[in-house]
């Protein structure tokens, strides 16, 4: 081969090393348009708080822009099911939290959690048992000692919370299990604000909920907490295990982020980077321990594998409740 056939040869060769290199270069770039968080609660909502803040940290890690959308109706079905209706191309993030899952189950949804990428469950938020300071029954014995009474009577203890076969519905069954109360009966809200009207009226004796629910509402307190130690925040909140009930240590709201399966691998790392990133930074830590609740960070086949657990665990307890048949 003469001179001219190598320096041919080699130029196009350099030159296919340029364009492969350049075409991995424009893959490896995202986002190039801004990305949309749908939030599946009305503005206010825990989900809708949640991806407004990650939102902000999230253009301040990137330089990308973040729009949050809110999609209500159905306890989140009709968020997953945009989400699923949406391409697979990774600009469209959705606030996912165990009462949507959830609600999969309970409405026998066809939303198959297999069809998501779980990219990120960055929240452990702790159940609690809430009472009214200005009941006479305020207090975890005094909720216990009230239940024997009123079973002996024929009468019912009455809880609130949200949504029948819920998280917080679900709670409430183990909690009596556990605690061996056969006089209770829970009364479901559409949300937890409605609800914590009933206690503050006297019109129940405990909510279902989480420790944030208390926050700037003097009147409710927490008479037991899912957790193996007590919350900083909250140094008078006993937990479950130190009133002498076994098996409620580990009772959470998780909260987190998906996206519809099938995104290419280069976006699948934008994300991991970025809610690994986000999972340590100190204004998204702050936030998230404002409301006393734990950050954490399990993503994909971990995420995945909670869910499932969690899946399970709502249909024994829902079929047990009459909700499922």
């Amino acid at each position: 081969m003469n001179s001219f056939w190598r320096l041919l040869t080699l130029s196009i060769a350099v030159a296919g090393v340029a364009l492969a290199g350049s075409v991995s270069a424009v893959q490896a770039q995202f986002p190039k348009k801004p990305i949309t968080i749908v939030a599946y609660m009305k503005p206010g909502g825990a989900a809708d708080v949640d991806s407004r803040k990650f939102a902000l940290i999230a253009e301040r890690l990137t330089g990308g822009k973040f729009i949050v959308k809110n999609k209500t109706g159905a306890g989140g079905l009709v968020a997953m099911k945009h989400v699923l209706s949406q391409p697979a191309d990774g600009y469209l993030l959705m606030a996912t939290t165990k009462s949507q899952v959830f609600k999969i189950v309970t409405a026998k949804s066809d939303v198959n959690v297999e069809d998501f990428e779980w990219l990120a469950m960055n929240q452990s938020d702790p159940e609690a048992i809430i009472t009214n300071v200005d009941l006479p029954i305020n207090t975890w014995q005094q909720l216990v000692a009230d239940a024997k009474a009123k079973a002996a009577a024929g009468k019912k203890q009455i809880w609130v919370g949200p949504a029948a076969g819920g998280l917080d519905h679900v709670m409430a069954m183990k909690t009596w299990k556990a605690a061996g109360i056969s006089s209770a009966k829970y009364i479901p809200f559409k949300g937890g604000k409605k609800a914590v009207i009933e206690l503050l009226g006297g019109r129940s004796v405990a909510y279902v909920g989480n420790p944030r629910d208390t926050i700037g509402q003097p009147k409710l307190k927490v008479a037991a907490l899912a957790r193996a130690e007590r919350l900083p925040a909250f140094p008078n909140a006993p937990t479950f295990r130190e009133l002498g009930i076994k098996g409620l240590d580990d009772e959470i709201m998780w909260r987190g982020f998906a996206m519809k399966s099938g995104a290419p691998a280069n976006v699948r790392k934008f994300w991991n980077d970025l809610f690994k990133k986000v999972s340590t930074d100190p204004e998204w830590v702050a936030h998230v321990k404002k409301s006393s609740i734990d950050p954490v960070l399990h993503t994909h086949n971990k995420f995945l594998s909670i869910i499932k657990k969690d899946m399970a665990e709502v249909r024994v307890w829902a079929k047990g409740a009459g909700i499922l048949k």
